[in-house]
């Protein structure tokens, strides 16, 4: 990891979540502590899927159908961030993942059907294919202008809808998913710099995580604790933080491997290409991993 102090053993993360340690690691090696985190989860506005005669979705099949019942003249039912970057990554993987298949995985029968899903949401109408040019920002201000019914998005887009639509019945749940439960990570890490006052760096590490110490920072930042047992106290009773918290537990990590800027671009661009009609999932597929494959030494 170049810079970074090899840190196992020397910080106890036993009860953090498994995904942001995970981030942290590297051959079994950790090389860093989480420091805060966020994921995604589903946003849903109750008024348009109470419209629709539908449930909240919580299966692949039952998102293809609300969506496509509560897409409308300018409404569309359903959207995430798609753009061919790390930002639409962040939300793609949550298709991956939730077959089983992991991120280097696209191309087995799993990573083929996460990609055929995408397709089918967008043939059926419930996705719309405008969402491969919208940030996460952008998504968020299509929901809360009344443009989409339902949309996979952060944590930290909680401030600033309850500020600016005050009177909007909106609500969030879990990604609907096909094998397993699967939510996307985000956040950062603290690392300590080889050669240095290693010692002196983790005590000071162990002071900035503690319970009171965490709490300041995450109510500063607007992180959820990457330490569980911080983190299912954090929010006291709030029903819409407490389903972010309990994904946690299914927030899975983006790498880290020096290269993950390349296998990244290989997915965001598959899916962009299966949601744009200029490849089969088959064929994009097949074509991420070859490039996935080229970087690992496959």
């Amino acid at each position: 990891m170049g810079i970074f102090a090899d840190i196992t053993g020397k910080f106890d993360v036993s009860t953090y979540y498994p995904g942001p340690v995970n981030s942290c690691t590297l051959n079994g090696r950790l090389y860093g502590v989480p420091f805060g985190s966020n994921d995604l989860v589903l946003f849903y506005n109750e008024d348009m899927l109470k419209k629709a005669g539908v449930s909240v979705p919580t299966t692949w099949d039952e998102l293809l159908n609300a969506a496509a019942k509560c897409t409308k003249g300018n409404v569309s039912g359903f959207a995430h961030s798609s753009l061919q970057n790390e930002e639409g990554t962040f939300n793609f993987l949550t298709w991956l993942w939730s077959t089983g298949a992991t991120s280097y995985e696209i191309g087995t029968a799993n990573g083929i059907k996460a990609l055929t899903q995408v397709q089918k949401m967008i043939q059926n109408g419930g996705m719309t294919v405008e969402a491969i040019n919208w940030t996460q920002g952008d998504t968020m201000h299509q929901f809360i202008s009344g443009n989409l019914a339902m949309m996979i998005n952060g944590t930290w887009q909680i401030p600033t809808m309850r500020e600016e639509v005050p009177d909007m019945h909106w609500n969030v749940a879990p990604i609907p998913q096909d094998k397993v439960q699967a939510s996307g990570l985000g956040g950062e890490n603290y690392a300590v710099i080889a050669g240095g006052n290693e010692a002196a760096a983790i005590e000071f590490l162990k002071y900035a995580t503690s319970k009171d110490v965490c709490l300041y920072m995450m109510e500063k930042m607007g992180y959820i604790s990457s330490d569980s047992t911080i983190a299912e106290g954090q929010f006291g009773n709030d029903p819409v933080y407490k389903v972010f918290v309990d994904e946690m537990k299914y927030a899975g990590a983006r790498g880290p491997l020096p290269e993950w800027p390349d296998i990244s671009d290989a997915i965001s661009l598959a899916f962009n290409e299966v949601m744009t009609g200029a490849s089969t999932p088959k064929k994009a597929a097949a074509k991420a991993q070859a490039t996935i494959d080229a970087i690992l030494g496959k």
